[in-house]
């Protein structure tokens, strides 16, 4: 009998990230895998874009606001719709398992799971929970936590951050990467700033504006923005990269980055220094200004304030970093906040053991 696991999460790239770093875990040991999102979504550009051999089942979703708005009365009913659609799919599939990674998309399939007496494993990356987890943790079996929650959730299990092991860098350079040194102040140390899906564009306006920033640094700016590509003296920007993203965070002295759990737990398992410039309450929920004031807590990292962004100030807060560089760097080297994909995908399997069949 082939065993088959459902996924869902969607909405931001950090609602997809750690389900597209399972799925070829849970292919190669031969499960057949579904995916349950909105074909509109970025989860199903990202797993059209993928290539992975996953059947993506597309719902009705809608935004669960925490404010009065009329639109909240349409949403309802475009839930109460994705429930009943995924109530369809999931009893037609029949799957072991359903893994949730979050956002609005999830609501529907967590509920539909569990009601077919599924069980339902669930991650959250952030120090509080958002709206869509909150519900999920009610039909959650487990809920896996980046950080350690409040006493009471029962279910929580504390797993750190799930990441890549920090590798020592590669004896063979990028063909790209000796361009892009070429152009570069040997004398200057280099600021790579990466923005993430929806925090890109305060930095690449920065930087943009910023005239003086090039006469200071070397700047590698992933922009998310094709139409910003360039090289020319102290200044590398790129819309994307993949091979060449480890050589550019070898490259980089320092990283100016958001607050997503996601990439700035990846940035202390590289030991590398960065300063994280949180999205306000304004553009989200404030969890990454919850996780900005947890990593300077820790002394992973400093956090310079959206509202701050100036050149003297980021002048300010890289010369921290650079002065204190030991101290940092030892406190990202024992950190026992991070966990191997690998010790993931073997505790997801042995807790699904523990409470499924087959």
């Amino acid at each position: 009998m082939v065993k088959k696991i459902v996924f869902t999460g969607g909405g931001t790239v950090g609602h997809v990230t750690l389900n597209l770093i399972l799925i070829p875990k849970f292919l190669k040991d031969g499960w057949e895998v579904h995916y349950i999102g909105d074909k509109h979504g970025i989860e199903h550009e990202q797993i059209t874009k993928s290539g992975l051999d996953v059947k993506f089942h597309s719902i009705a979703t809608g935004k669960l606001r925490r404010y009065f708005s009329w639109q909240n009365m349409l949403d309802v009913f475009k839930v109460g719709w994705g429930v009943l659609q995924s109530l369809a799919i999931i009893a037609k599939i029949r799957p072991q398992a359903l893994f949730s990674k979050g956002g609005f998309v999830s609501v529907p399939p967590v509920i539909a799971a569990r009601t077919l007496g599924v069980p339902v494993f669930v991650h959250e990356s952030d120090l509080s929970m958002g709206l869509a987890n909150k519900i999920a943790y009610k039909f959650a079996t487990t809920m896996y936590t980046t950080f350690e929650q409040a006493h009471g959730l029962t279910k929580a299990k504390h797993v750190g951050a799930i990441t890549k092991v920090a590798k020592e860098k590669s004896t063979t350079e990028h063909p790209e990467l000796a361009k892009i040194k070429g152009t570069f102040n040997p004398n200057l140390k280099t600021l790579l700033f990466i923005g993430g899906s929806a925090g890109a564009k305060v930095f690449n306006d920065f930087i943009t504006n910023e005239s003086a920033l090039t006469e200071k640094y070397n700047v590698i700016n992933i922009s998310g923005d094709k139409s910003l590509n360039q090289l020319k003296p102290n200044l590398y920007r790129v819309d994307y990269v993949t091979d060449l993203y480890q050589p550019l965070m070898d490259l980089a002295d320092v990283v100016v980055t958001r607050g997503g759990s996601n990439t700035i737990f990846e940035l202390v398992a590289m030991q590398k220094l960065h300063v994280i410039v949180p999205l306000g309450k304004e553009a989200s929920r404030g969890d990454q200004l919850e996780n900005a004031a947890y990593f300077e807590k820790k002394g992973y990292a400093v956090q310079l304030m959206e509202s701050d962004l100036t050149l003297e100030n980021l002048d300010a807060k890289v010369a921290q970093l650079l002065t204190q560089e030991e101290t940092y760097r030892k406190a990202m080297a024992e950190s026992q906040e991070i966990k191997s994909q690998e010790e993931f995908y073997d505790l997801l399997n042995s807790d699904m053991a523990k409470v499924t069949k087959g």
